[in-house]
């Protein structure tokens, strides 16, 4: 029998592991390729900027990557929790925006991953050191994000 129609479990009840496939499932629904779009320019910007300075090296471009991937992130993160990616599910769309600070953590948490894994690539960085650049960064998207959601939400509301 499908959940929705047992009726021993109310509908509204959700378990953690459901919580995190909905906040997987609204994290998909960005925006992604302006996202990509946006991190390349960016990342794109940076490596330039650092060159033009003289700089050059696996620290600079793993510096101009972590900034496309921040940007990547971010962009694609605040479009999923305002509704402005491609559309597709509604029940989604609707729990994404009544749960932005848990769809927040899918950007921020995917960007702390790639960031560390990247540096540890192309740098010399030690791993605690690249761990904490992630961490931070990933805080960051992940603060944004849902600050952008939590916005957008009481303005759909009020």
């Amino acid at each position: 029998m499908s959940r929705s129609t047992d009726p021993s479990r109310p509908s509204r009840d959700v378990t953690r592991g459901e919580k995190r496939q909905l906040a997987l499932a609204s994290a998909t629904l960005g925006p992604w390729r302006p996202a990509a779009a946006v991190g390349a320019i960016g990342g794109g910007v940076s490596l330039a900027v650092s060159a033009v300075g003289g700089d050059f090296g696996f620290g600079v471009v793993a510096g101009a990557c972590s900034v496309a991937l921040m940007l990547f992130f971010l962009v694609g993160g605040a479009g999923a929790v305002t509704g402005r990616g491609p559309r597709s599910d509604r029940r989604i769309r609707r729990w994404a925006a009544e749960h932005p600070w848990r769809v927040a953590l899918v950007p921020g948490g995917m960007l702390l991953v790639t960031d560390l894994v990247m540096r540890q690539i192309l740098t010399s960085e030690g791993f605690f050191g690249s761990l904490w650049d992630g961490l931070w960064r990933g805080a960051l998207v992940a603060g944004v994000v849902g600050v952008v959601g939590s916005v957008a939400a009481s303005r759909r509301a009020g």
